[in-house]
């Protein structure tokens, strides 16, 4: 029997949608969305506004002065979980002279990397769906209002209240830090099912942190799976579904708000003769579809926002592009979902994501593992910035972009979204550097026996 894929077989797929081929052969691809529609189109038919957004900025801010206690390195930032936006011309001309292309405007790097208490994007979505269960607990017993200093909270009766509840993800790597530590610290029982493909180190500072760890040979759909399922047991265990939560998306919606304070400090002005183009490293769709969905209510038609995606896991692409969403998955074309990029190591995407994305989103890419390793390497030389692989898939969108889109589309500031970095180990970022280096020669050495 003839295996099909939503009703349809690989070849009709094909024949109906010919990038298919390329991508099928984990090729690198650009492919622009045809489902576009204007701002005030897309917010008809949106179930979340923006009200539902500042109302996530709010309960932030309520739980700000608990997180200085909980967490002293927010000090700095007075318990907003922010990172910065940085400047990066040296990257921005090697690009251009790597690539031979030309990216018109200049390009920023939004440092999530950097973000305090688990140094990923996560850190936002995470966090934010962990202080919102904890909130909503402590309200339904009358332990806290809304006018309390959440401060409090940091106090040994709490954590004492929290331990008969628990909590449970399914994570690749980056989301289960986020969740784990954010819900040991207030007291919670954490478990995090972590997919083959999670990195050791991830694994073991969880485990530092007092959270199980439960280890999965299978992908992360398996572990979000076994996660939902171990929830489901319990009525005191509360699953964060990666798939489906609209409090992930909110939490990550929040950094529109705070890019554009950035972008007026700077002085940068986002209008239709200077558009913002974001590139956003994407896995199952939460983090990268939260933070692209709050610029668009913040910037409308002004912002670009593009998804990134390795070459051997392009799930969101698929669902995309075929219309059929979390219908299907990587597997189901015969692709490995195979990648160093682990945070992006998803097989099939977050059909609430892509729906919501589908007339939003500008435009989708992907990118080779070999690829992440050499601009990994140049922007530690160029900019001294450390980033994990996933990351870097940000900073080939103005490359992509500039193959495809005529200049004029392609002009405005461009902003590469650092998605993790921080937290990993020196001798597994040393590791990753030598990589990148090794393969900028092998680089090399491609091009020029393709010029003679």
């Amino acid at each position: 029997m003839v295996q099909t894929i939503a009703g349809k077989q690989v070849a009709e797929w094909v024949k109906a949608l010919p990038l298919l081929d390329e991508v099928i052969a984990t090729r690198e691809v650009y492919w622009n969305n045809p489902n576009q529609l204007p701002v005030d189109e897309m917010g008809k038919n949106a179930k979340l506004t923006m009200s539902d957004v500042m109302q996530a900025e709010q309960r932030l801010r309520r739980f700000a002065p608990y997180l200085t206690v909980a967490f002293p390195e927010t000090k700095i930032t007075d318990g907003i979980i922010e990172s910065a936006l940085k400047k990066i011309p040296a990257m921005k001309k090697q690009l251009e002279q790597r690539f031979k292309v030309n990216i018109p405007g200049d390009l920023w790097l939004k440092c999530d990397n950097d973000l305090p208490i688990s140094g990923s994007i996560k850190a936002r979505g995470g966090i934010y769906e962990v202080l919102k269960h904890a909130e909503s607990l402590l309200f339904e017993n009358q332990f806290l209002q809304e006018t309390d200093d959440y401060s409090i909270i940091a106090e040994p009766k709490f954590k004492s209240f929290f331990s008969s509840y628990s909590i449970v993800v399914g994570s690749t790597g980056n989301l289960g830090l986020s969740i784990g530590i954010m819900s040991a610290k207030l007291g919670f029982q954490a478990t995090v099912h972590m997919s083959a493909d999670a990195k050791q180190w991830k694994k073991e500072m969880l485990r530092d942190q007092g959270v199980n760890v439960v280890e999965h040979v299978a992908d992360y759909s398996k572990a979000v799976e076994e996660g939902r399922a171990q929830a489901g047991a319990d009525p005191n265990s509360y699953f964060i579904d990666d798939e489906h939560s609209e409090d992930l998306f909110l939490g990550y919606a929040v950094a529109a708000l705070r890019l554009k304070e950035q972008l007026n400090k700077k002085e940068i002005r986002i209008n239709k003769a200077n558009p913002l183009h974001v590139y956003l490293p994407c896995g199952v769709g939460g983090g990268p579809g939260g933070v692209a969905f709050g610029l668009k209510l913040v910037f409308g038609e002004n912002v670009h926002c593009y998804f990134a995606e390795p070459t051997h896991s392009p799930c969101m692409l698929l669902g995309m592009i075929t219309g059929e969403h979390n219908n299907v998955s990587v597997q189901d074309f015969g692709i490995d979902n195979k990648t160093a990029a682990d945070g992006l190591a998803v097989g099939r995407a977050s059909g609430f994501v892509g729906r919501l994305m589908e007339p939003l989103l500008s435009g989708i890419y992907t990118v080779e593992d070999a690829i992440l390793y050499e601009l990994l390497a140049d922007i530690a030389d160029l900019e001294g910035i450390q980033l994990e692989p996933s990351a870097l898939a940000s900073l080939y969108g103005p490359v992509q972009a500039a193959r495809v889109r005529d200049v004029t589309k392609h002009q405005g500031t461009h902003i590469a979204w650092a998605t993790g970095g921080s937290m990993v180990p020196q001798d597994t970022m040393l590791m990753d550097y030598q990589k990148g280096k090794k393969q900028q020669v092998l680089s090399i050495r491609k091009d020029a026996r393709s010029a003679d």
